[in-house]
């Protein structure tokens, strides 16, 4: 049907929006990678049964871009949770994802 076709379209947003909106809609703004691609896949049915690349896209826009930061170790000691940098956290709340350079 029409409405499932809309359901399973891309989602227009970008991967750095992608993981912002997860990051943010944790209680502690900070998020594992499982816990990203949780979020992603149950949030938007698109990437359910894309396969594994978009997981790579999700890894290489944590560790590329300014805007998210490791935020420790989590518990079990496997892997670090991923928060946003506090210069880009205002813009994220308010929706604008785009990528802003942060000064070094």
């Amino acid at each position: 049907s029409v409405d499932k076709g809309k359901f399973l379209e891309k989602p227009p947003l970008s991967y750095i929006a992608l993981i912002a909106k997860a990051i943010l809609s944790s209680p502690t703004n900070k998020l594992n990678l499982a816990a990203i691609y949780k979020y992603i896949e149950d949030n938007f049915p698109f990437y359910r049964n894309k396969g594994r690349g978009w997981r790579n896209s999700v890894r290489h826009n944590l560790s590329l871009n300014d805007c998210f930061i490791k935020a420790g170790r989590c518990e079990d000691g496997k892997g670090n949770y991923w928060s946003i940098h506090p210069s880009n956290l205002d813009d994220f709340v308010h929706g604008d994802f785009r990528q802003h350079r942060r000064p070094r």
